[in-house]
């Protein structure tokens, strides 16, 4: 099956919380084989497992990274496409006073120029980017 949810970092990250919500957590069994990430989304993940020092817990965090992330989820490049998507949005947002994050601007071009719903836990980063489908996973 080929993807139809781009999942944000907070959604990436929801298993390794000591207390995961569970709605997030059925929802990523249900997708399973419908899901990808950005390679910024990717990133983001890395660094801040990087950023720790070495540990039981950093280990947890990069077997669960490689091993079910990496290993089960496909990682979409930031490409030409969604570098003109994006340029295309920054202005138009830079036009009505809106500056959102640069990498959350990666996000939702990747999401948007491969027709993925963009699924977070930050809904107003990204209501902001026009023809955008967002959808949060949190009851």
């Amino acid at each position: 099956m080929s993807p139809a949810y781009l999942l944000d970092t907070n959604i990436v990250s929801e298993p390794l919380r000591p207390a995961p919500d569970r709605s997030i957590l059925e929802r990523l069994e249900q997708h399973e084989t419908e899901l990808a990430i950005a390679s910024v989304v990717w990133h983001e993940l890395l660094y801040g497992c990087y950023r720790l020092p070495i540990s039981r817990k950093r280990t947890a965090i990069e077997d669960y990274l490689f091993q079910v992330v990496a290993a089960t989820v496909p990682i979409l490049p930031y490409d030409e496409r969604a570098a003109q998507w994006h340029a295309g949005e920054r202005a138009r947002l830079a036009q009505l006073g809106i500056i959102p994050s640069f990498a959350d601007g990666q996000i939702a071009a990747i999401a948007r120029t491969n027709d993925l719903v963009l699924v977070t836990l930050n809904l107003s980063d990204y209501t902001i980017f026009q023809e955008l489908a967002v959808e949060g996973w949190r009851n």
